[in-house]
């Protein structure tokens, strides 16, 4: 089974929001054995809860928020996680700085698992949670599809993978 790290700026708001519905996801659909974690590339938020609108987004949508302080990604994450999803161009620069060439194969955006890859803004600067929890549900969506499509997931409910067609990847891993 894979283990998924997701990484955005602090670690408090996109990559937090990211792990939480991803694992609800998961949870709902009884896929035990999978690792979801988040780190941060910047140190300003490290040991913070997640943000308050991360927060009460989730509580909103009725998703459970995975209890956790923002942590620094690590070189060693490298090692640890076969899928490292960061959120932004900014989070790639930083998440290639820190894992270095060896696990460049590793690293992608959410939304690389969608039919319309493109960043996810963070709402630390916007404001606005609404969107990036929808675009969050969007990537999550389309990498458990992904996920489910490749064989590191199996089940027989078919219906887990719709629009699963529309979610063939162009991710970041082949534009390097």
């Amino acid at each position: 089974m894979p283990n998924i790290l997701f990484v955005c700026h602090g670690n408090i708001c996109r990559s937090t929001m990211a792990e939480s519905v991803f694992s609800d996801m998961l949870n709902k659909r009884n896929v035990k054995n999978i690792n979801v974690s988040s780190a941060a590339t910047h140190n300003e938020e490290i040991g913070n809860p997640p943000h308050y609108g991360t927060r009460e987004k989730l509580r909103r949508e009725g998703i459970p928020v995975i209890p956790h302080k923002s942590r620094l990604l690590t070189q060693a994450d490298g090692d640890q996680y076969d899928f490292i999803i960061g959120m932004d161009e900014e989070n790639l620069h930083h998440m290639h700085r820190i894992l270095g060439e060896d696990h460049k194969h590793k690293i992608s955006l959410l939304l690389d698992y969608t039919p319309d890859p493109r960043a996810i803004a963070d709402p630390w600067y916007t404001g606005n949670f609404d969107q990036t929890y929808q675009d969050i549900a969007e990537g999550c969506t389309g990498l458990l599809n992904y996920l489910y499509r490749e064989g590191y997931l199996h089940s027989e409910k078919k219906e887990w993978f719709t629009n699963s067609e529309k979610c063939g990847i162009m991710n970041s891993r082949e534009k390097l």
